[in-house]
């Protein structure tokens, strides 16, 4: 090596390289032990990593390291190779589909990186989710949030979790303000501020969210469409591969992704969906996210401060905490319909856990009250 790597970024340069090069002889070595087109499959990817190594090795050479000598095959690499030969392709595919996905997030984060290596090593990580049966799980899709999700689905999800927030959470302060004073008036003061400051406080956050994701999925879908226009050849080999690998012949493959490329619009929607996991009409609206989480957060904050509209002292107290043990009870029905769990048992952690925390925040004004006192 005719330089030293003293460099960070050279180190940087050589470190990738060096991957890169594990990574294609990692994938050609899954192709020997694997027949038909799978193993075209993963020659493939080796083509894509292959062509990673030849960037990094011109960048290397452009700052005067020469003579590369190809590292040594890293541990993990040796062990993957043995366990597929003896095991089969299946049995390492979802191992190296989280490293893949991992390379993607990587090259995202090092400028130096070209934009295209982070798509392409997305596109190979959903060729591996297809082989191994993942598509769909969210492999690609590692930014995601818990209140992330287009159609009805993610928006019930996103209600549900809002309103037991809100429900918790002003439960707790309700009683911790009953606990420590008999005045009706501080209760309701406690609790409808806790029910303003917590419904915007949980709005700004997902106004935010959203919003910050909103525009990194555009810049992405903004990167793809920059590179079906200066290498369309590049990103229908990509899609060709994903579809190989989700079970359809090469020959129908290749037929489809030249149909679906002849448009460019639905080409940019096809591959932003198949190698980005990126729905393009569906990313979301902050304000849409902002305003449901202020109902759904209002609603449940509002049910243990009902009872204290009429009165208060330990009857009312009985009433709020019964009152908010049945909806408790209902959003853990309302939960177990996300979490496949039993609705019953659900429903009743969700009581134990209000519960707790109700006992919690009585006590704790309690003690405060008395001290003040």
């Amino acid at each position: 090596m005719s330089r030293k790597l003293d460099d960070p970024t050279l180190q940087r340069y050589y470190d990738l390289w060096a991957d890169e090069v594990a990574g294609v002889a990692l994938y050609r070595d899954l192709a020997e032990v694997t027949e038909g087109e799978r193993s075209e499959i993963f020659l493939g990817l080796a083509e894509s990593e292959e062509r990673h190594v030849n960037h990094w090795r011109r960048m290397l050479e452009r700052a005067g390291v020469t003579d590369l000598t190809p590292p040594k095959a890293p541990v993990r690499n040796r062990v993957l190779r043995r366990m597929a030969r003896r095991f089969g392709a299946d049995a390492v595919v979802p191992i190296i589909l989280r490293q893949e996905a991992s390379n993607a997030a990587r090259y995202r984060s090092f400028a130096a990186a070209p934009n295209i290596f982070a798509d392409q090593e997305a596109a190979n990580s959903k060729a591996l989710a297809a082989m191994s049966g993942e598509a769909e799980g969210g492999q690609i899709r590692s930014s995601e949030g818990r209140h992330r999700g287009g159609g009805a689905g993610g928006w019930l999800r996103a209600t549900v979790f809002g309103f037991n927030d809100g429900l918790v959470s002003n439960l707790g302060l309700v009683m911790g303000a009953a606990g420590g004073s008999d005045s009706r008036r501080l209760v309701l003061l406690v609790g409808l501020v806790g029910l303003v400051a917590g419904a915007f406080s949980m709005a700004s956050g997902e106004w935010l969210s959203v919003s910050s994701q909103r525009e990194l999925y555009e810049r992405e879908i903004a990167i793809e469409r920059e590179e079906l226009l200066h290498d369309p050849a590049e990103e229908a080999r990509e899609l060709a591969l994903i579809y190989r690998a989700k079970g359809i012949p090469k020959a129908q493959a290749d037929a489809l992704v030249e149909q679906i490329m002849s448009d460019p619009e639905t080409a940019l929607d096809t591959l932003a969906r198949e190698e980005l996991g990126i729905s393009p009409g569906e990313l979301g609206s902050p304000w849409v996210a902002a305003g449901s989480s202020i109902l759904a957060f209002g609603l449940g904050a509002v049910i243990p401060l009902v009872p204290f509209l009429f009165g208060s002292g330990p009857a009312m107290l009985a009433v709020a905490g019964a009152v908010s043990a049945l909806a408790l009870f209902g959003v853990g029905i309302a939960t177990s319909v996300f979490t496949a769990r039993g609705a019953v048992r659900t429903g009743l952690r969700m009581v134990l856990v209000g519960a707790l925390i109700s006992a919690l925040t009585y006590g704790l004004g309690s003690l405060v009250g008395a001290s003040v006192a």
